[in-house]
């Protein structure tokens, strides 16, 4: 189901995650695509909010994970032109050009993960910090994977934080340690946003639910 959290923002909830629609002057924008049985699901919510793959102009995604990026192939086969774009440093792994290393957990389980989720063959763009693509800005969050970005839309007052955080009875939490390549980085990710975003009402996350309004004052608490 597609549930309009603002103008031109819809939170798509897949059971345990979450994508988003966002509508600007610049197309259509989907963030993230769930896992792969998610695919008929996101179809069914763009219905909804009045839309169909082939008026996606973008996929954004926010890092490299099967609940994130798992729905992607099935989505691109009913798209029309579309861009998709990722974290440079996550971008090889969605099309398949390099594996995700042993050494930490989160890799563990990406390695387990990529059994479920089919490789690509469209071109990605590879998003550094400071990339602008549509009207979003790319931040550079890593933490939870080496090239996990979020995605600032100051004319929508909302950013889309990935899994740089999770949602749980109202709070944001940083991303755990179990889940994460490297928790250090943690802080100092969510601080790169609250620098770049000095306001925004809407924080839009992967798992749990979208905080509406004051979702900058949410984040900071994080790093307090």
């Amino acid at each position: 189901m597609a549930v309009e959290l603002r103008s031109g923002v819809w939170q798509v909830a897949l059971g345990g995650v979450n994508a988003y629609l966002v509508e600007d002057d610049a197309g259509l924008a989907l963030v993230d695509t769930g896992m792969p049985c998610h695919a008929d699901s996101v179809r069914r919510a763009l219905e909804v909010a009045g839309f169909s793959m082939r008026d996606v102009e973008r996929v954004l995604l926010t890092h490299y994970d099967v609940d994130h990026v798992g729905g992607l192939r099935s989505l691109l086969d009913s798209a029309g032109d579309v861009a998709v774009c990722c974290g440079r440093g996550d971008a090889e792994l969605v099309v398949g050009n390099r594996k995700p290393p042993l050494s930490v957990p989160k890799g563990v389980s990406q390695r387990l993960g990529g059994l479920l989720t089919p490789s690509v063959h469209t071109p990605v763009r590879a998003l550094g910090d400071g990339d602008e693509v549509g009207g979003f800005e790319v931040v550079a969050t890593p933490g939870h994977t080496p090239g996990h970005v979020a995605y600032r839309h100051e004319g929508l007052s909302t950013v889309f934080l990935g899994d740089l955080v999770r949602e749980d009875d109202g709070r944001l939490e940083l991303s755990p340690w179990l889940l994460s390549s490297d928790t250090s980085q943690l802080s100092g990710s969510v601080r790169r946003v609250l620098d770049r975003a000095p306001a925004f009402e809407t924080a839009c996350v992967g798992h749990g639910e979208p905080i509406r309004s004051e979702g900058r004052t949410a984040l900071a608490r994080t790093v307090q």
